[in-house]
């Protein structure tokens, strides 16, 4: 597996003159790289610090994620890639998998950067990687990175919002949606709440200090808020935080999955380290928990070809 230490050097080093927004340049190249065979001992050495059973054929669903994640960092820790390596979230992953791919297969990875979309906290970037035997598509994901800033928008006022709000809206018109908006408020029926009921937990796990430095060490990931606690502070955490992608490994180690299948995960909230959480699931739906906390929601579900 290639180092990744150069990487993360060169957008440390970049990231405090990156400026984001939406609406920033970002590059459009697509990485790829062929030939890739799977080393077999890191694969056992995965399937270990994830819980996945080892030995099978078949890669687990999240590690074509890993493989590609070295042309992932070539692109985020380059110039042209106008979000700040440093302090990146991963705030949500979709997985297809078309059809399980062998371990003792030969590969071809690309990866590209579909496009900068507004987050209520920043800038989110969507990152498109795929993997291909003998030029079929059996797997790829979209992942979202958020760099949290201040947009612009942040700064209106109240009334600033108000003030252009009646700016687009003719006079006549905010009369007649102001009637329409009180006889709506005095007439309709109250909304029930849609909130889901929490899943059953299934098991709890006790999660040691040193998760992240061992996740880091198998899938080359070693964001500097997953390996210490001095590490973690410096972007306002107060202890070390597990990986996205080892927690919800961790959770599809649990359930079966199908040989054609969908993932799509949301990473809400941090799981501090060390830790205790519980994984509840059901049917194909899970979550990860701490106490009333949820820190991971996904669901798995049958790839159909019309569905993609």
């Amino acid at each position: 597996m290639q180092t990744l230490l150069p990487l993360l050097a060169r957008g440390a080093v970049l990231s405090p003159f990156k400026r984001p927004r939406p609406d920033a340049a970002f590059p459009h190249s697509r990485l790829v790289l062929s030939g890739v065979r799977i080393d077999l001992a890191r694969l056992a050495a995965y399937e270990r610090a994830c819980g996945f059973p080892t030995g099978a054929d078949a890669l687990p669903l999240t590690y074509p994620h890993v493989l590609g994640f070295p042309l992932a960092m070539r692109i985020m820790a380059s110039r042209a890639f106008p979000l700040p390596l440093l302090g990146l979230v991963h705030t949500s992953i979709e997985v297809t998998r078309l059809r399980e791919p062998a371990a003792t297969g030969e590969y071809e990875l690309a990866v590209h950067v579909e496009g900068l979309t507004p987050h209520r906290r920043g800038t989110e970037a969507t990152v498109v990687t795929g993997a291909r035997v003998d030029g079929s598509l059996v797997w790829e994901s979209r992942s979202t990175y958020l760099a949290r800033h201040r947009r612009a928008t942040d700064a209106r006022t109240p009334a600033d919002a108000r003030t252009a709000t009646d700016a687009r809206t003719p006079a006549d018109a905010r009369t007649a949606t102001d009637a329409r908006t009180a006889a709506d408020a005095r007439t309709a029926a109250p909304v029930p709440s849609a909130e889901p009921k929490p899943l059953p937990v299934v098991a709890e796990w006790r999660l040691a200090a040193d998760v992240g430095r061992r996740y880091a060490a198998v899938s080359g990931d070693r964001n500097p808020i997953h390996l210490h606690p001095l590490t973690a502070r410096l972007f306002g955490f107060p202890r070390a935080i597990a990986h996205g992608m080892w927690t919800v490994a961790r959770c599809l180690a649990e359930q079966p999955a199908d040989a054609s299948v969908q993932l799509r995960a949301e990473f809400k909230s941090p799981v501090l380290l060390p830790g205790t959480v519980t994984y509840a699931a059901d049917g194909g739906r899970f979550e990860l928990r701490g106490g009333e906390r949820v820190h991971l929601t996904g669901e798995l579900r049958e790839y159909r070809a019309n569905s993609a």
